[in-house]
């Protein structure tokens, strides 16, 4: 059976108020070939199928356009909702989309069995899939479970490992000797991470070991993690990574989806993702940015994106202001300037120079906001890392609302 693992896809992502519509077009328009020509027969999504849990109508109808285009090429697929994700709204159309064989499970079910899925059908199962999504909070411990920080930590961990264990127990007692696959979307101990993930579960310190997940799933299809990675596990434990550039972090990433054929066993082979649009990061003085900017050029299919970053010396209000008309001014076909900053090696501005001049609020997550904050309060590091702990279950009580 040739399955497909993907993740992250993020649909209704702004890069500083651009939207990647376009560019999650030509990614499905070039999975749906990769479908065809591999004679794909299931496609994982490891959670983060939205950029926000309240998506716009256009996400919205993106993501059924494309749930259409798959199953007209009779491909199964598996959907499970990360921290992005709400799991209401995920879950709304789940009886329609199991009547076309499209399993969604948005949050994690009162019933483990719910999230174990034999395929190609329960009668004549080839190989079997444990469909976890994002683990939130309440899913993994108990309202009396630690009274510290650190013991609130180590049950979330022992909660994530606990829930892994209980779908493998499943799969082994309703599906002996069928191969097992886990589905996840969690941050895992020792991965390397973008700009582009947001924290929510106690931040990244209740970062999962790899080792904890249980030995007798064959491969385990992670999602949260952006830039595509294998996990140091006794099993083949992979990030896909997400398919399209979300941060100017990312723009050296090699994007690709992961193809298994369990008939030659669960070690994927990486597919790279073509390059829809260029990211360009560029740096300098004020003389060097006009120079780079004179000889940028036009490669792929849709315009490039820029972010510039003024260095000089000594803070002057006029080289922002002829940084303003530099950018203002910029008109180059299918090339554009989507932000821009000024740093000064020589001069600590106020706060109110900094909002104004150098950075804009709306650009920031609001995580960095109140760490920002912190940093100039007299608290202890406990304190502050207390303060960091209901800061996130505030952000994650947002995000499981409707």
């Amino acid at each position: 059976m040739k399955i497909l693992h993907t993740a992250d896809w993020h649909i209704g992502k702004r890069l500083h108020k651009h939207y990647l519509y376009e560019d999650f077009n030509l990614f499905i328009q070039w999975l749906c070939k990769l479908v065809s020509d591999e004679k794909i027969e299931v496609i994982l999504v490891s959670g983060d199928v939205f950029d926000l849990a309240n998506p716009s109508a256009e996400a919205r109808k993106q993501y059924y356009q494309t749930l259409v285009t798959l199953k007209n090429l009779n491909c199964r697929l598996i959907i499970t909702g990360g921290n992005h994700d709400s799991p209401s709204m995920l879950d709304a159309p789940k009886g329609l989309l199991s009547a076309l064989q499209m399993d969604v499970i948005g949050g994690l079910p009162k019933n483990m069995e719910d999230c174990i899925i034999p395929l190609p059908h329960n009668e004549n199962p080839k190989v079997v899939i444990a469909a976890l999504p994002y683990l939130r909070d309440a899913d993994v411990r108990l309202a009396n479970e630690g009274n510290t920080y650190e013991e609130r930590l180590a049950a979330i961990r022992k909660g994530i490992q606990t829930k892994f264990d209980e779908a493998a127990e499943i799969c082994q007692e309703k599906y002996p000797q069928i191969p097992a696959l886990a589905m996840g979307h969690l941050y895992a101990a020792g991965v390397s991470t973008s700009e582009s993930e947001r924290d929510i579960q106690i931040g990244n310190q209740a970062a999962f070991k790899a080792e904890q997940f249980n030995s007798y799933f064959s491969y385990v299809a992670l999602g949260h993690i952006h830039q595509p990675q294998r996990i140091n596990a006794q099993i083949p434990t992979f990030y896909s990574g997400s398919p399209l550039m979300l941060s100017f972090s990312e723009r050296k990433d090699e994007k690709r989806v992961l193809l298994l054929d369990t008939e030659n066993g669960f070690e994927p082979k990486s597919i790279p993702i073509p390059s829809f649009r260029k990211l360009l990061k560029l740096k300098g003085n004020l003389a060097e940015l006009k120079l780079k900017l004179t000889d940028l050029k036009f490669e792929e299919n849709l315009a490039t994106l820029v972010e510039v970053e003024m260095q000089e010396e000594h803070y002057s209000t006029q080289k922002l202001a002829d940084l303003d008309e530099l950018v203002s001014n910029f008109n180059q076909e299918n090339v554009e300037i989507i932000k821009h900053r000024a740093h000064f090696k020589n001069q600590q501005l106020q706060s109110s120079e900094v909002f104004g001049a150098q950075q804009n609020l709306a650009d920031l997550e609001p995580k960095e906001v109140f760490e920002s904050l912190l940093k100039n309060e007299a608290f202890s590091d406990e304190e502050k890392q207390e303060l960091l702990h209901t800061f996130d279950e505030l952000k994650e009580m947002q995000h499981t609302s409707d």
